[in-house]
């Protein structure tokens, strides 16, 4: 299905055409190291940990420049936000390592990071105030929507092309549309698709601050901006049908006792006695779990631990849960559904828990909680879930829930 989505949405590139003509000569192609160094200057964060505190308390000041209301900020155009990053995998050779895996192909990890970082920037771009250098907006990551990817391998040697704009805007918040193509024969072709959603807060990023509205122009925008309502509308239907909030439906209750009567021992009749069926594993079996330090050396510009690192750590252990499952190579297809609950403070302890929750023939659903631990408080809270979906080269045994959990 990601493989279709890649062909038949050939709006991306028509959109890319509409935002860049109207654009004084071609957009300037930023790396990502100029990516960060950028958001490091629009925030005013130091690249030094020891300044840090210094550099959060100067942004205090910021709060004069905050609107009031989003009828006070100027409206913004698609084309305003739009950006093309390059990565130059193949151009600079030095780059190479830290996207390597041992495959000899591109650490996916790595991608989710420079996703992240060119989100944030592009909402900057979008929110940018003409004669103000730093910004009193802290722009976080507040959703990965979806990333459905067309191509199984990502070549090392082959430069890399990000392209994105903010695509929907409410009162505070952003959704944000970027594209990934890499450089084969000449021309750059699809890799991947991706929808994170933003959120603007105040400068010392406690409270929700709001942001320019945005004005679609082709009909083509407009289609996008629609969709971007459709999304949020489905966001919110799809955390009111929790099951933490409500009972399942008919259909889902009928499959959750079908379970229960595939997995009964007929012998003993009784609940608690449970047979596995052939070709199958315990979903509770399926488990990995991992443990992170976090270091100040993986600080975003607010000096909470950066999105991208927790989503590689977490795409790590559960590319290792579906690889040590499905007993050979697996190949993301497409990731869904992270909720940033919680910030990540530095100094915390993240213990990430991954495992199997669904399959069917070669694809491999996998969930990783993640929860951070104050050694002082010894309390635990939930910062994120992650939602993976692999495909493995060949079948997997079909995992089975023992518990309603």
């Amino acid at each position: 299905p990601a493989c279709r989505l890649c062909i038949m949405r050939k709006l991306p590139s028509v959109l890319a055409r509409t935002l860049t003509s109207g654009t004084t000569g071609s957009p300037v192609l930023l790396d990502m190291s100029e990516v960060r160094n950028k958001l490091r200057d629009i925030v005013g964060a130091s690249a030094n940990w020891r300044d840090h505190v210094q550099a959060m308390q100067e942004r205090k000041a910021l709060h004069t420049l905050l609107a009031k209301c989003q009828e006070d900020l100027p409206p913004r155009r698609m084309k305003d936000s739009y950006l093309e990053v390059i990565l130059p995998l193949g151009s600079q050779p030095e780059i190479r390592e830290k996207y390597l895996n041992v495959h000899n192909s591109v650490r996916f990890g790595r991608i989710l990071e420079d996703l992240d970082s060119l989100g944030v920037l592009i909402c900057y771009t979008h929110t940018k105030q003409e004669m103000q250098p730093k910004s009193p907006l802290s722009i976080v990551t507040a959703l990965v929507d979806k990333i459905n990817l067309c191509k199984k391998i990502i070549y090392p040697d082959c430069d890399i092309k990000f392209t994105g704009n903010v695509s929907w805007v409410g009162k505070t918040s952003m959704e944000v549309t970027m594209h990934m193509l890499q450089l084969h024969d000449g021309v750059y072709s699809p890799v991947l698709d991706a929808t994170f959603v933003m959120v603007a807060r105040d400068p010392e990023n406690k409270r929700p601050a709001f942001v320019n509205p945005l004005v679609p122009e082709s009909p083509e925008e407009k289609e996008i901006f629609k969709q971007g309502e459709l999304n949020k509308l489905r966001r919110i239907d799809f955390s009111t049908a929790s099951l933490l909030k409500m009972a399942p439906t008919a259909e889902e209750r009928n499959i959750v006792h079908d379970i229960f009567l595939n997995t009964l021992d007929t012998k003993t009749v009784s609940f608690r006695s449970r047979k596995l069926p052939p070709h199958s594993v315990w979903m509770e079996d399926t488990k990995l779990k991992g443990l992170q330090i976090c270091h100040p050396q993986e600080r975003n510009i607010f000096n909470r631990i950066f999105g991208g690192f927790l989503m590689r750590k977490a795409f790590e252990l559960g590319w290792a849960t579906a690889c040590s499952y499905g007993g050979s190579r697996p190949f993301i297809v497409s990731v869904d559904d992270i909720m940033f609950q919680k910030p990540v403070e530095i100094g915390s302890l993240l213990l990430l828990s991954a495992q199997v929750c669904y399959t069917e023939k070669n694809y491999i659903q996998i969930r990783v909680h993640s929860e951070v631990y104050d050694a002082n408080t010894r309390e635990h809270h939930t910062t994120n879930i992650f939602h993976f979906t692999f495909v493995s080269e060949n079948e997997v045994p079909r995992v089975v829930p023992n518990t309603y959990g």
